[in-house]
């Protein structure tokens, strides 16, 4: 299982919500590219980063940012938020991004994923509360619930699936590990997880998440790593000695 630190950027500072909250914010720097090369530097094979102003009202203000941490670093990095047209995907693919990720646009038009996958490499975002995914930038209900959207989805060429529960993102009470469990046991796809980790023993609980012989492919962890409760470099090298 591959850590992915995350840089959640909004108004181009770095930033975590907490429960996706726009009002629960904190502030964790505001030279992301800084952020991304330190990363990088304790050992961090991806990087994950998210355009929150995209999310929520579709306009890539963070782009040029995101573009910046592509070049600063030499590891992939994806990104996410306001990916809702293959021009959108396009111009994050021409800035050097090595995966996009897909949410409120992949549940509304599985056609539109199909097409941007067939040009490049895309994850499905399948943010929920309980079971219900959220979409626009997790201000919104679907009506949807993952099962259904993973079904609707499975052929659509992604090639993984982050799943993000809302409910324990910036809580640092641990992640849903059940939950994981089961989305791991009902869909093919590479499965990375998000939200909930608040240390070490939370991480490598989840690199022990198994369902029909598989394990998860990552997990995304932001305000454990900003808030010091989990160091990157430490967590890397756990992760390593588990599979050596």
């Amino acid at each position: 299982m591959l850590l992915y630190p995350a840089i959640d950027l909004h108004g181009g500072k770095v930033v975590q919500l907490t429960q996706g909250d726009f009002s629960r914010q904190q502030i964790h720097g505001d030279d992301p590219v800084a952020v991304a090369q330190a990363f990088v530097a304790a050992g961090a094979r991806w990087i994950h980063t998210v355009d929150l102003d995209a999310a929520r009202t579709g306009e890539p203000v963070n782009r040029s940012l995101i573009a910046a941490i592509v070049a600063a670093v030499d590891v992939p990095v994806q990104a996410g938020g306001g990916v809702r047209s293959v021009a959108a995907a396009a111009a994050l693919a021409e800035v050097g991004v090595a995966r996009v990720i897909m949410g409120t646009a992949a549940l509304e038009n599985p056609d539109l994923v199909a097409a941007i996958a067939a040009r490049q490499r895309v994850a499905l975002g399948l943010d929920v509360r309980g079971r219900e995914v959220a979409v626009r930038g997790w201000a919104e209900g679907s009506g949807v619930e993952w099962p259904e959207a993973l079904r609707r989805l499975s052929d659509v060429g992604a090639e993984a699936v982050v799943i993000t529960q809302i409910e324990g993102e910036g809580l640092m009470e641990g992640a849903d590990t059940a939950g994981l469990a089961e989305v791991l046991g009902a869909t093919s796809l590479e499965v990375i997880a998000s939200g909930g980790v608040g240390d070490l023993a939370d991480l490598l609980a989840l690199d022990a998440v198994t369902a029909e012989g598989r394990r998860l492919a990552g997990a995304i962890v932001g305000t454990a790593i900003y808030e010091g409760h989990l160091d990157v470099a430490e967590a890397v090298a756990a992760l390593q000695a588990r599979r050596s």
